[in-house]
């Protein structure tokens, strides 16, 4: 049975800005997504990465340069105070399973100033017939 919650409006903005931040980022809308919802001052902790959001700006532009047809597709988003996650499939190329992520990001007041993000790839073949979503 669905749960109705209400959010106040600060909530409801951080949950859209982080689901748009993404959203615009695998859209090719980098520099877009990071001029309306970065603190480029903040942090990230992708251990592939060197630290700074301008660092991780540049690596987010060489992956869509790679994978300019990724798909995003959101499955959930929570959100406790100033963190919101956003639980998501993202699809690098059409017919592949993909990646389980989950995003999490630390706001302060309408930007995004901390991010943590962690994948799992979406096995072909997997045992478990509920799937990974």
């Amino acid at each position: 049975m669905a749960e109705s919650i209400m959010l106040d409006s600060q909530t409801e903005a951080r949950r859209q800005a982080a689901k748009q931040f993404l959203e615009l980022v695998v859209a090719g809308e980098i520099d877009e997504a990071y001029q309306r919802h970065v603190d480029l001052s903040g942090k990230h902790h992708n251990p592939f990465f060197a630290e700074g959001f301008p660092a991780l700006k540049k690596a987010m532009i060489e992956n869509h340069v790679q994978f300019p047809n990724k798909k995003l597709l959101v499955k959930n988003v929570l959100n406790d105070g100033y963190l919101v996650a956003v639980h998501s499939q993202i699809v690098l190329r059409p017919g592949e399973p993909g990646v389980a992520t989950v995003h999490l990001f630390r706001f302060d007041g309408d930007k995004i100033v901390e991010m943590w993000d962690v994948g799992q790839p979406v096995p072909r073949d997997s045992p478990n017939h509920d799937g990974a979503f």
